[in-house]
């Protein structure tokens, strides 16, 4: 049997069959609000119903805990201008719109509040550097906070561009039960899956019934690769060097905060939904540039409550190739030093791909390489 959904005993999607072509009042959303509410839209963020107001707010930045006592580690919020707020009455339905227009939902408004960002960020990202992607996000952020209950009636584009990829947590769901599998491991990736990338998702096979290669299809930082040269790359890797039936790869709207520890609880919570028992929690996951520890993020599910949350970390040391031992390792399982190891990023093999340097065999597989070089080779046309 899967894991339930997260506080609730059923999926609880806010996707709405008729969509209303045209409503008085708007909220233009930033792209990771849109992506929250596409989240909203396919059950990914059961129970919640829709953006939060300020005591979940509050709750949720101070001890990651909403008013209702429900465990929940990043607020998920909608902003709006001052100018705007004054025009947005209490009970109002406020069509919810991209930069381009496109209507996207309606909130039924039941607040508006203004939060401390300072708050927000020291709690979510445990700092307030306008540098931190995440952060910048925050501080670009309107005036006013909007809470209230969500319909969504359009997925945007994604069902269609990524056609395969695409999918709900109702049909991983399905997917695994088909498939027979009571335990799943989920891989977060954001990047080409590596020699390392690898090993750790292995591991999680060799724990798990199966592992959901899971994929963020939502806006990330500049030169980050787009998704659909990481599909082909993952499918290469999966093909050729993965048992057939142990992977499945699919892809999820949201965008990356880069909360590196909250973050990872917050990755843990959604995956419950898609019905995943546990998941990969590798080196500084969700972190940007050095803002967190390596293993904060493991160390960060030892200080939850118990019972927060069903689906839990499989916890994997940093992954390298060992010469010493021949193989892919960790400092668990080999005993050479750094002289014998080859360190394995995502970062450094960016970096070899743009200033044109050999990629050993070691750090990547052949028929990986062969899809990002067509990729770097393009960029240079």
């Amino acid at each position: 049997m899967l894991v339930r959904p997260h506080g609730s005993s059923e999926l609880k999607p806010l996707l709405a069959p008729s969509k209303v072509l045209s409503v008085g009042k708007q909220i233009q959303m930033s792209s990771r609000e849109l992506s929250d509410l596409l989240m909203f839209g396919m059950g990914a963020y059961t129970p919640l119903s829709g953006f939060m107001g300020e005591a979940d707010w509050r709750g949720v930045c101070d001890n990651m805990q909403m008013d209702d006592g429900l465990f929940w580690p990043i607020p998920i919020t909608l902003s709006t201008s001052e100018e705007n707020a004054d025009n947005i009455s209490i009970g109002d339905e406020v069509a919810l719109v991209d930069n381009e227009g496109r209507i996207y939902g309606v909130i039924a408004v039941s607040e508006l509040y203004e939060i401390d960002k300072d708050v927000e960020c020291l709690a979510v990202f445990g700092t307030t550097d306008p540098d931190h992607p995440g952060v910048a996000k925050v501080l670009e952020q309107g005036r006013f906070n909007v809470g209230g209950t969500v319909k969504v009636f359009d997925e945007g584009d994604y069902p269609r561009t990524y056609e395969k990829l695409y999918m709900r947590p109702s049909q991983t769901r399905a997917l695994f039960e088909k498939k027979g599998w009571s335990t799943v491991a989920a891989f977060q990736t954001r990047n080409p899956m590596h020699r390392s990338h690898e090993h750790l998702a292995k591991i999680a096979i060799e724990i798990c019934d199966g592992l959901l290669i899971h994929q963020v299809l939502g806006a990330l930082k500049p030169g980050d690769i787009p998704a659909d040269v990481r599909v082909d790359a993952i499918d290469a890797l999966v093909q050729n060097y993965f048992v057939p039936g142990t992977a499945i790869q699919a892809g999820y709207p949201i965008e990356m905060r880069y909360a590196g520890p909250r973050e990872a609880l917050l990755h843990a919570l959604f995956r419950q939904n898609f019905g995943c028992s546990h998941l990969v929690v590798g080196r500084d996951h969700a972190g940007v540039g050095n803002y967190y520890g390596p293993f904060d993020a493991h160390k960060i599910f030892d200080d939850i409550p118990k019972g927060s949350l069903e689906t839990q970390p499989l916890k994997i040391d940093i992954a390298f190739y060992s010469y010493r031992c021949g193989g892919m390792a960790t400092g668990r399982t080999c005993p050479s030093d750094e002289s014998e190891r080859l360190q394995i990023s995502g970062t450094r093999l960016r970096e070899m791909f743009s200033n044109k340097e050999t990629v050993p065999t070691e750090f990547s597989r052949p028929e990986v390489v062969t899809v990002l070089q067509k990729y770097y080779d393009s960029l240079s046309h």
